[in-house]
């Protein structure tokens, strides 16, 4: 009967929608290809271009089953948030979608939770930048800070343009970054066939045989890195904020959604297997890109310096995305009251300056990080960046939970494009990721990080204390637009544009005054 009821509803395409005030102002300039490659951008980024040598010289090739995981969850992840982004398509995204079924509560602590993961992910991106540009002797002489600064500084300047440089900035970033991860696979396979020597080994399965097996250094690393791989698909819900700029969001979001699961398994599992068997797990770093490594012990002259170029792009699209979605994620909180109001500031451009100058400024304890502790700078603040991404994740499940729940009551109905699984999917999910965040405790550094979760979580709480009296409650309005034959057409989006939904609000509010007069 209930599936009956929903297919009945979906035919007579009565579109009663909610809209969000603080979605007003933005461009709809994003184009399907800037969506997609996005969603690519989002999913690939400095976790695997730095972290993942790293996290090979601690636990070895038994890191491909971290990942395989932690990319069936977060892929469940980006299905819920697909679901509800289809069914209304906000910049706000999730913050957005916790006002709409957590209340005024859950999108402070969802939007809070999301800026703690990109404001610290940033800090990762510029000390990986620093990184990178010291791979090159010549340039070593200049302190790590001053790198991370220049580089915060110029995709500072990127986002105060216009939404659609945003779009065709992060295009091309991906596409380098996808050119390069499908390079480094063929040459990798052609070295394993071939059993071609890479630095003082040969490429094959010895490098896992002879070193020590699947897992030379335990099962338990593994679970202890795992957080770090969490922290390495961190970005993948960054299609549901582009979701708010996108030209059409019904027709592209599920194509570049679903791509995902692929784009997951042969560009972080597949790189990892090969880096696993072109090289012993021992001569990863890091403090080198492993793509640099393995090239660089091809022996191929300029190779390693060219790839090294290619994953700084990979930092500076990872780091633009991270300026992207925070800006837009404090606008919609500020314009509740639960953040700053200078967060609510648009520039010229319709971009979101306020909360893009909040991000950049947080952004130089990144640069001090990097002045004080060069060498730990990255480990630290990627750990704290896992834990923010893996609450923001949580989240985004429990509004999809709060919306299923209303369907079942009869009070929504679902998009044809659901999570598959749910709820049940959303439980496992969960139960997962709580799972990750307790096995910091395993570890020294993690103990650290949890420690500083701890604070982060008490700042928070007086935060809420500090703002409640001034968070609004009616940023929500539900506009009935009747019936609409021509919904699905190509030209046409299937919810109503943010000017003309804001046009019928402030003619209602109009009335309203008038009407009290």
């Amino acid at each position: 009967m209930a599936s009956n009821n929903e297919e009945s509803q979906e035919d007579s395409k009565q579109r009663i929608v909610t809209e969000d005030r603080s979605d007003a102002d933005y461009s709809k300039d994003l184009k399907p290809r800037h969506i997609q490659m996005i969603a690519i951008g989002g999913s690939i980024g400095t976790g695997l271009f730095l972290g993942a040598g790293g996290r090979l010289a601690q636990g070895g090739a038994g890191l491909t089953i971290a990942y395989a995981v932690c990319g069936i969850f977060a892929f469940l992840m980006v299905r819920a948030l697909g679901e509800l982004a289809i069914r209304r398509p906000s910049s706000g995204a999730f913050v957005s979608y916790a006002r709409e079924f957590l209340g005024e509560k859950g999108a402070y602590i969802t939007g809070w939770l999301f800026f703690l993961d990109w404001s610290t992910t940033i800090m990762a991106d510029i000390t990986a930048v620093a990184v990178y540009v010291h791979y090159w002797k010549s340039l070593q002489f200049i302190p790590q800070w001053i790198i991370a600064l220049a580089a915060l500084a110029l995709v500072f300047v990127m986002n105060l343009m216009s939404v659609k440089l945003f779009g065709e900035a992060e295009f091309w970033f991906a596409a380098i970054k996808v050119a390069t991860i499908l390079i480094f696979m063929v040459v990798a396979i052609w070295a394993i066939v071939s059993g071609a020597a890479v630095g003082s080994s040969h490429a094959g399965f010895v490098n896992i045989t002879d070193h020590g097996g699947f897992f030379p250094e335990g099962l338990p690393i593994v679970f202890a890195l795992t957080l770090g791989v969490v922290f390495a698909f961190g970005g993948t819900e960054m299609v549901g904020v582009a979701a708010g700029e996108a030209k059409n969001p019904r027709k592209v979001l599920p194509k570049a959604i679903n791509s995902m699961i692929i784009r997951i398994f042969v560009f972080y599992v597949g790189s990892v297997v090969l880096m696993a068997l072109v090289l012993p797990y021992t001569a990863y770093s890091s403090n080198e890109s492993p793509f640099v490594t393995f090239f660089s012990g091809l022996g191929i002259p300029y190779a390693g310096s060219i790839i090294q170029l290619v994953v700084l792009t990979a930092a500076l699209s990872s780091l633009n995305a991270g300026l992207y979605a925070t800006g837009r994620t404090l606008r919609s909180m500020a314009v509740a009251g639960s953040a700053p109001k200078i967060a609510k500031v648009m520039n010229k451009h319709h971009v979101p300056a306020g909360g893009i100058m909040i991000t950049s400024a947080l952004g130089l304890f990144g640069v001090l990080l990097n002045a004080i502790l060069p060498d730990e700078a990255f480990e630290i603040i990627m750990n704290l960046a896992g834990i923010g991404i893996a609450g923001t994740w949580a989240a985004i499940l429990v509004t999809h939970l709060v919306f299923l729940r209303r369907v079942k009551q009869g009070r929504e109905t679902r998009p044809a494009y659901h999570m598959p699984g749910a709820p049940y999917t959303n439980y496992l999910a969960l139960i997962f990721f709580a799972v990750v965040v307790v096995s910091n405790l395993a570890s020294t550094s993690g103990r650290w990080t949890l420690a500083l979760f701890c604070v982060v979580v008490l700042l928070m709480v007086a935060g809420w204390y500090y703002v409640r009296g001034r968070v609004r409650g009616d940023l929500l309005d539900e506009i009935d637009l009747g019936q609409d034959d021509d919904a699905d057409e190509d030209d046409d989006d299937a919810t109503p544009s943010l000017a003309s939904a804001k046009s019928m609000i402030d003619v209602a509010e109009t009335k309203s005054r008038q009407s009290t007069k």
